[in-house]
C-alpha cells in the first residue's frame, strides 16, 4: 500500500514499546539497513544468493504527509543471511526510462543468472525490467518486444489493453515456474466492478533468448478473500500460495494446486505490524516476499522499526520542499525473519530483532562492495550511474560521530595480513579502524586513506593487519575523521599475505619512442597501491563508451575515450585530470612538441611535465572556429621543449576544461617541422598550427594594440618587425600577452 491512514495502537502502548526498543535496538539485526527508510519488499533465490528488492521510503512530500513519492528501487543479496550486501539504487524512476512513476511496490524474480522486475507506474500500470546482473544495467523488454511501454495500463497503450477494471493497477508480483513459465499478477483497492476479494489479475509470460512475450489470452481473474492489495507468488512442493495484504493490514493467504486457482483460503500468515519489537506501536500497511534458501524459508517485511529508534537517518530525496520528518509512520525500514511450515500450512510469522541465524561463516577473502554488513551506524551512501553501466553503490561515513559497519561470524582461517579499501578520501586524516568484538574493541589493524583528487578518484589503500584468525564473532570497521562525508568507500577485500605495491607499466609493455608520437589513449597500465596510478579522471565513468558499442576501451579506469573514424581521442577533459606515459627519449637536447587538439571552449588548456618537473607552460588549445560546440575540429598546438635522455615518465595535465586530444608527436629540434598529419573525417587536415589572440600594453599598463600570431615566439617578432597594426607607433618596451593562457613577455623595439 502506498498511501492512506497510518495505524496506531494506543498512546500507551506505543510509548511503553517505544522506551523498550530504545534498550534494545542496538542489538538487534532487524532493520536490515540504518541509513535507509525502505519499504515494500519482495524476496527470490537462485539457490546461491537469497534477493531482497525494495523501494526507496527516503521520501519528499509538502502538504500531505500520506502522499508517498517513491523515486526507485533498491536491491540487498546475501550468502548467510546475516551479512547483507547493499547494492544501492539499481533501478531510479525517470533516469533509465522517462515514462515510469511511482515503483511503489515491486517484485523480483531470479532465473538462470537473469534477473527479473515487474515494477506499478504508480497505481496506473505494470512495467517490467530485466538484466544479467542485480547491479543492471537494465532494459525494458515489453517496449522491446512488444512495442507498447506496461504489461497493464490504466492511462495509455499495453500489451493487455488496459488494467482489466481493476481500481489499482500495481503491486506486480512475479513468479517462475519449475517449467520455466513465467505469471506476474497484480492489483488492489476496490471499486463498483472489482471489490476485496475479486482484484487480482494473473498472465503468463515467457522468455525465448531475452525476448519477453506476455500472453494476454492468459489473463485470468483471482479470488482472494477480504483482500486489499500486495498480492505475492510461491511454491513448495506441489502447492501454489497466494499472499497478500488484506483490509486491516494483516498479511493472509490462501492455497492452490494450480498456479491461476482457484485458491482456498488458509488464514494469517505475518501479524499487524504494530506488534514488531522495537516499532513504537507504529502500524500500517505491510507488503511481504517468501522464498527458500539452503533448506530454510524466510519472509520479508516492512515495518516502523528505524524510524522509532534512538537515532536514525532522517534523510528524504533530494528535492524542493523535502520535508525532513512529516509522519513517524511513513518512514518504513525492511526486516527479515524465519518462517516455519506445519506441514504444507505456513505459521504465523515471529517478529524477531535478531533476524535469522548466520546459516555459514563469511569468507573475507573475496573482493566486496563497501556496504556489506550485518549492521551500521552512522554511515550514508550514494549511488553513482552512467547509463548503460552497472550501478557503483559508496559508503559515505560520517566520520565526527561513532561510525561503523559491523560483519558477523568472519572466518579468516589461517589469518589475514593485509586489509585493501578501495577508496576516494578528499580531507587528510581519513581512517578506517578495525577492532574485534566491538567498536572499541581489540584493534587488529588501521588504514590511513591517501587524499584522491575527487569524490571519483579512487585509489587502493594496502593496511597491514594482526590477530585475526580463526572465526571472528563480529568484526567492526571504524571510520574516522575530522568532517563528516569526506570518504567514499567503494570496496575491500582482507588477504593472506601483504600484496606489495607494483609500478605503473608502459602500455603494451614498451615505452614510447622521442622522437615520435604518442597515442593518448595508450596510455600507462596502472600500478597496486598509492602513488602508482598511471591516470586521474575526475568521475569514475568513461563518457565515451557509447561511441564504442558501450564497452570502455580501457575497462575499469573511467577515462573518457571516444571512437572516431581513425581511432580513438581523450576526451570530456576537465581541468585537473591527468595521464602518464612511460617514454624513451634517444637522446638529450631539444624537441618541437606538436598535439592534436580540439575544444569548444575558449579557455581549454594544458601542459606537460617529466618526472614531476614541468616541460611546458600552459599551452592553449584552440577554440571550434565554427564557434559552436563541434570536437571535430581539429587543430595543432605546438611548444619547444628540453629533454633528458633514458626512460621517464611523461604527464599531461589538463589546466583548462572541456577539451579533447588525440596524440602527440615529438620531433627532433627546435622549431622542427611536424612529421604528422591530421586525419579528421578520413580526410588529410594540413599539419598546420592554430593561431591565438595576443594584446599589446605599454608600462603604464594601456593597451596599444591586438593581434593574431600562431605562437608567443612569432607575436614578439612580429612587434620587432612592425609587421601588425599599431606597432609602427609604438617604440621602447612593450608587453605582451597571450589571451588564452595569459602568458606575458617584454619586446623592445625602437622605430
Amino acid at each position: 500500500m502506498h498511501y492512506g491512514k497510518v495505524w496506531k495502537k494506543s498512546t500507551l502502548r506505543k510509548a511503553a514499546c517505544f522506551v523498550v526498543g530504545l534498550a534494545a535496538f542496538g542489538l538487534a539485526d532487524n532493520p536490515i539497513s540504518t541509513y535507509h527508510y525502505l519499504a515494500d519488499p519482495s524476496a527470490a533465490s537462485d539457490g546461491d544468493t537469497f534477493y531482497i528488492l525494495t523501494d526507496t521510503d527516503d521520501m519528499c512530500v509538502s502538504s500531505d504527509p500520506f502522499n508517498y513519492d517513491i523515486i526507485g528501487l533498491y536491491a540487498f543479496t546475501s550468502e548467510d543471511m546475516k551479512n547483507w550486501t547493499d547494492h544501492g539504487l539499481i533501478f531510479e524512476r525517470k533516469r533509465e526510462f522517462d515514462y515510469v512513476g511511482n515503483t511503489w511496490a515491486s517484485g523480483i524474480a531470479v532465473k538462470d543468472g537473469k534477473v527479473y522486475i515487474v515494477y506499478p507506474d504508480g497505481a496506473g500500470g505494470v512495467g517490467m525490467i530485466t538484466s544479467n546482473s542485480i547491479d543492471g544495467p537494465y532494459k525494458d523488454p515489453i517496449a522491446e518486444n512488444h512495442g507498447v511501454n506496461k504489461i497493464a495500463s490504466h492511462w495509455g497503450s499495453s500489451v493487455l489493453g488496459g488494467c482489466d477494471d481493476i481500481a489499482n493497477c500495481f503491486d506486480p508480483g512475479i513468479f517462475i515456474d519449475d517449467d520455466g513459465k513465467g505469471y506476474i499478477i497484480f492489483g488492489g483497492g476496490k471499486n463498483d466492478k472489482r471489490p476485496y476479494g475479486n482484484n487480482f489479475d494473473i498472465v503468463q509470460f515467457s522468455d525465448n533468448n531475452g525476448k519477453v512475450t506476455v500472453d494476454k489470452n492468459t489473463l485470468k481473474r483471482i479470488q482472494a478473500p477480504n483482500s486489499f492489495e500486495a498480492p505475492y507468488l510461491h511454491k513448495k512442493g506441489s502447492n501454489y500460495y497466494l499472499s497478500f495484504n488484506n483490509s486491516s493490514q494483516v498479511i493472509d493467504y490462501s492455497m492452490s494446486t494450480s498456479i491461476t486457482g482457484p485458491y482456498t483460503y488458509v488464514g494469517e500468515v505475518i501479524p499487524a505490524i504494530w506488534q514488531v519489537p522495537d516499532a513504537g506501536g507504529h502500524g500500517g500497511n505491510n507488503h511481504q516476499g517468501f522464498a527458500e534458501f539452503k533448506g530454510k524459508w524466510y519472509a520479508v517485511y516492512h515495518d516502523r522499526r528505524l524510524v522509532s529508534a534512538s537515532e536514525h537517518p532522517i534523510s528524504c530525496s533530494a528535492k524542493e520542499g523535502c520535508v525532513k520528518d512529516p509522519e513517524p509512520g511513513n518512514h518504513r525500514s525492511v526486516s527479515i525473519d524465519e518462517l516455519t511450515w506445519n506441514g504444507d500450512k505456513m505459521n504465523k510469522l515471529t517478529f524477531t530483532n535478531p533476524g535469522p541465524k548466520q546459516i555459514k561463516n563469511f569468507d573475507p577473502y573475496r573482493t566486496y562492495k563497501a556496504l556489506t554488513s550485518s549492521k551500521q551506524r552512522n554511515v550514508r551512501s550514494r549511488t553513482d550511474w552512467t547509463r548503460g553501466q552497472a550501478v557503483k553503490h559508496v559508503l559515505t561515513p560520517l566520520g565526527t560521530k561513532e561510525s561503523w559497519i559491523r560483519v558477523s561470524g568472519v572466518d579468516f582461517g589461517n589469518g589475514a595480513q593485509n586489509l585493501r579499501v578501495k577508496a576516494a578520501s578528499v580531507a587528510d586524516g581519513n581512517t578506517i579502524e578495525i577492532r574485534k568484538g566491538s567498536a572499541s574493541g581489540t584493534l587488529a589493524g588501521s588504514c590511513s586513506l591517501t587524499k584522491t583528487s575527487g569524490w571519483n578518484s579512487y585509489v587502493d589503500n594496502d593496511c597491514a593487519m594482526s590477530g585475526l584468525s580463526g572465526v571472528v564473532d563480529e568484526l567492526f570497521f571504524v571510520f574516522k575523521g575530522s568532517k563528516d562525508s569526506t570518504m567514499g568507500i567503494l570496496e575491500w577485500e582482507f588477504q593472506g599475505t601483504k600484496r606489495e605495491p607494483e609500478p605503473q607499466t608502459a602500455f603494451g609493455g614498451t615505452a614510447w619512442a622521442i622522437p615520435g608520437k604518442i597515442e593518448m589513449e595508450n596510455f600507462d597500465e596502472p600500478g597496486y597501491g598509492a602513488g602508482n596510478d598511471s591516470y586521474s579522471d575526475n568521475d569514475a565513468d568513461d563518457h565515451g563508451a557509447e561511441s564504442n558499442g558501450g564497452k570502455s576501451y580501457r575497462e575499469g579506469t573511467g577515462v573518457d575515450i571516444y571512437k572516431k573514424a581513425t581511432g580513438y581521442v581523450i576526451g570530456y577533459n576537465q581541468a585537473g585530470e591527468w595521464l602518464e606515459y612511460t617514454v624513451n627519449v634517444a637522446a638529450a637536447g631539444d624537441y618541437t612538441m606538436y598535439a592534436a587538439v580540439a575544444s569548444a571552449n575558449a579557455t581549454s588548456s594544458f601542459k606537460l611535465s617529466i618526472d614531476g618537473d614541468d616541460i611546458t607552460e600552459e599551452i592553449a588549445v584552440p577554440q571550434a572556429s565554427s564557434g559552436e560546440e563541434n570536437y571535430d575540429d581539429y587543430n595543432k598546438v605546438k611548444a619547444n621543449v628540453t629533454l633528458p635522455a633514458g626512460e621517464h615518465i611523461l604527464r599531461f595535465t589538463v589546466t583548462g576544461d572541456w577539451m579533447d586530444i588525440d596524440y602527440i608527436n615529438f620531433v627532433a629540434g627546435k622549431d622542427a617541422e611536424d612529421t604528422e598529419p591530421m586525419f579528421i573525417n578520413n580526410k588529410v587536415k594540413l599539419a598546420t598550427e592554430a593561431t591565438s589572440s595576443f594584446d599589446v600594453f605599454d608600462l603604464s599598463g594601456k593597451k596599444v594594440a591586438s593581434f593574431s600570431a600562431r605562437n608567443m615566439t612569432e607575436a614578439a617578432k612580429l612587434w620587432r618587425e612592425g609587421s601588425v597594426k599599431g606597432a609602427e607607433k609604438a617604440s621602447g618596451i612593450c608587453l605582451i600577452r597571450n589571451r588564452v593562457n595569459g602568458m606575458i613577455t617584454k619586446v623592445r623595439s625602437a622605430r
